[in-house]
């Protein structure tokens, strides 16, 4: 099944992945490798910490590989959805009860950050507001309560 993940995303997860096959995974086989050197592997500490790494290292790039094969990515500047909020959407909200305005941009699971305004295309939030219009009211039911938000502006840039 087809993962959505914005192109910034997927720049993202290759230079990850970059760089734990350039950089880690080579530093990782030269610890083993100093480990290696001090003699007895059955209480070297540092040749077990060192195979731990490898470990953790190598699964993650099985992931990262993984994420990128069934990536579907999707670019939002060339998004016309005719102002419905999408995947890939910067939307503008409007907080019914406080009056506080705040922009999510609506990305795939990895790519989210809230503190960088980005939430997970499968978040409550989100999950609301697909197929939404500037101008609609949004209830959005959440782990904190309810909550209303008026859509101010919806943009794909």
């Amino acid at each position: 099944m087809p993962t959505p993940m914005t192109r910034r995303g997927a720049e993202k997860l290759r230079a990850e992945l970059q760089r734990l096959k350039s950089v880690e995974r080579h530093a990782v086989i030269q610890a083993i490798a100093e480990a290696r050197a001090q003699g007895d592997l059955s209480e070297n500490a540092e040749y077990e910490a060192a195979k731990d790494r490898q470990g953790f290292i190598e699964g993650r790039i099985a992931e990262v590989e993984g994420k990128l094969s069934s990536a579907q990515v999707i670019d939002p500047a060339e998004l016309d959805a005719g102002g419905r909020v999408v995947f890939g959407a910067t939307v503008e909200l409007c907080d019914e009860d406080s009056g506080d305005e705040v922009s999510y941009q609506i990305v795939g699971d990895d790519e989210a950050d809230l503190k960088q305004g980005m939430i997970s295309v499968s978040s409550p939030i989100a999950r609301a507001l697909i197929g939404k219009e500037e101008g609609d009211l949004v209830k959005v039911i959440a782990p904190a309560g309810t909550r209303s938000y008026s859509i101010v502006k919806v943009s794909y840039a």
